[in-house]
């Protein structure tokens, strides 16, 4: 006698095929997938669908290698391929990188890549480029398709990129020697160098006549030399040929406390010159630009639609009279940068995401944003030490139809669990929530936000997709009730302290499979791109492990959980 599961899935069979098919390709690819592991007919259907899709972005779960088998070349559908690799191996890829495993890449693999990509359009390496081998860089590249006009190398010399674009600078070159102009098609160009100097911005700027998008990123290990820098003459190199839109030029500090200390004022007046027309400037660590140098290009470049300038440590204030277009305004860690800059960026109308981490703002000074609350959808005011629990009832309280849907507060030293509970109370429909590094949160923020009603069908905690908890002082193990089902029901990421107890969260884990927990302080990120939510079900066990474990504990005292209930009910709306 067939099982009653048998007997489902015989009754799916006596469906047409096309009716199925035309059902589940309305779907999106986070849903498809879900499909799929319900019953074998629907996994056939739905493989066969993935198919045809040409872009398939997927992080949120993570596939296994029969489910993407099919959407593997020679699929001459797909065109980009962005997933969680956390169950597949390397018998998922197949070619010399797989055989390659633990070996470094040598210049003869590039070489075979180029040579038989003849329709390469875009093409990024995110490995090191060493050295050695500098002296047949150029002619490698040399083979690269016509077509290619997006390049990313992930760590290369400033030397061998300055090589590459002019060769008369490198040895053994024949004055009557004559080679085709190198990537003649490029128009966006993203290095990672060990130093960015006036010569590769200067070849760069020169050669590529097509550039629209530069970014270049250095990160010396030692404090570079002149010859080896950017300088007030560099910048005034760049946009050449006067069709770049994207700028950004970033020192990171990843090895060293080091900026550029050869630019001042004069060179953003000198680049200012050449970029009327920018769109997107993007400037880290220009230690002795100061806010007049920083006006004239916002002066410049009325068009700009995204800004960002890091580790600006004379920067306090911004004149943005002519910028009502930005979208996008990042000023992390300028450390100067205080109230009087929020009542500028309270002039931006069209503002839609807000970075101002490690700033020297204040809860009044927040309630300047109270102009802009309602367009943006990031804001974070990470590392903010003179921010309370006042700044939310600042930028909430009052406001209404809020598109907010990013927020970071995390390491706030004086934000509390009274903080949350003024944002449950004001609804705002965040879906991620940063909260790391603050002592005094609690359970009583869990609960809160476990319990707070955004939309009109009043779910628990509905909004929540992403919930960063590292090392939040208060959180024992009463939160991890109020992280099982029912509530949170779209939460996919979260981040918690595996001291609390390494058992409870891996039970958790095991609970909630679609639910990524972090434990080892690592930034939490979710799929950008997609933005549908509550797609997962899934079929628990009777036998609830979590639960099971949390009641053979001894530390819920169900008393004070009564107690704190009654507490939060008070504070949160019906």
């Amino acid at each position: 006698m067939a099982s009653p599961e048998e007997e489902e899935e015989e009754s799916l069979d006596q469906l047409p095929g096309t009716v199925l098919g035309t059902i589940i390709s309305k779907l999106d690819v986070a849903s498809i997938c879900s499909v799929a592991s319900t019953c074998k007919t629907f996994n056939a259907c739905a493989s066969h669908i993935l198919t045809f899709i040409p872009s398939f972005h997927l992080l949120d779960i993570a596939p296994s290698i029969d489910l993407l088998r099919p959407l593997l070349p020679p699929n001459p559908y797909l065109k980009s391929l962005k997933l969680d690799c956390a169950r597949l191996d390397d018998s998922a890829i197949n070619g010399s990188v797989a055989e390659k495993r633990g070996r470094a890449i040598h210049i003869s693999d590039l070489e075979v890549l180029l040579r038989g990509c003849t329709q390469l359009e875009e093409l990024i390496l995110m490995f090191d480029v060493p050295l050695f081998l500098r002296h047949n860089f150029a002619q490698v590249w040399a083979l690269a398709s016509e077509k290619l006009t997006s390049l990313e190398i992930g760590c290369v010399s400033s030397v061998m990129v300055t090589e590459l674009l002019i060769p008369s600078l490198g040895h053994h070159r024949s004055p009557d020697h004559f080679r085709p102009p190198i990537l003649p098609g490029i128009q966006k160009l993203c290095l990672s160098v060990d130093y960015i100097t006036d010569t590769m911005v200067s070849a760069i700027s020169s050669v590529l006549v097509s550039l629209t998008h530069l970014d270049l990123r250095d990160a010396p290990l030692i404090e570079p030399i002149s010859a080896y820098d950017l300088t007030n003459s560099g910048l005034q190199q760049i946009n050449q040929h006067g069709k770049l839109k994207h700028l950004s030029l970033v020192r990171s500090q990843e090895f060293l406390f080091t900026y550029f200390r050869r630019v001042n004022d004069l060179g953003m007046l000198f680049m200012a010159d050449n970029c009327a027309n920018m769109e997107s400037i993007c400037l880290g660590g220009f230690c002795r630009v100061t806010d007049a140098g920083f006006k004239t290009i916002l002066h410049s470049c009325s068009s700009l639609y995204k800004l960002r300038v890091s580790y600006g440590t004379h920067l306090s204030d911004l004149n943005l009279v002519s910028n009502t277009h930005l979208k996008v305004l990042d000023l992390r860690d300028c450390k100067h940068l205080g109230d009087v800059a929020l009542r500028s960026i309270s002039t931006l109308p069209e503002l839609k995401i807000l970075l101002l981490d490690g700033s020297n703002i204040s809860d009044f000074g927040l309630s300047y944003l109270r102009g802009v609350i309602n367009s943006l959808v990031s804001l974070s005011v990470r590392g903010c030490k003179r921010l309370t629990d006042k700044c939310i009832s600042a930028l909430f309280e009052g406001s209404s139809k809020l598109e907010l849907q990013q927020l970071d507060l995390s390491n706030l030293p004086n934000l509390s669990d009274n903080g949350v509970l003024t944002l449950a109370k004001c609804r705002v429909p965040i879906s991620e929530l940063r909260m790391r590094q603050c002592p005094l949160i609690g359970d009583t923020s869990v609960m809160a936000l476990a319990s707070m009603q955004v939309d009109e069908d009043r779910w628990h905690g509905c909004r929540l997709r992403l919930l960063d908890l590292y090392n939040c002082g208060g959180i024992t193990q009463l939160s991890f009730w109020w992280l099982k089902k029912p509530y949170f029901p779209r939460l996919r990421w979260l981040g918690v302290t595996g001291s609390v107890s390494r058992d409870i969260v891996d039970a958790l884990s095991r609970n909630r499979p679609f639910l990524h927990v972090a434990c080892q302080a690592e930034e939490l990120g979710s799929n950008q791109w997609d933005n549908s939510f509550g797609l997962y079900t899934h079929d628990y066990d009777e036998v609830d492990e979590l639960e099971q474990l949390l009641e053979e504990g001894e530390y819920i005292d169900e008393e004070m959980e009564v107690d704190n209930n009654a507490e939060l009910m008070e504070y949160l709306p019906l």
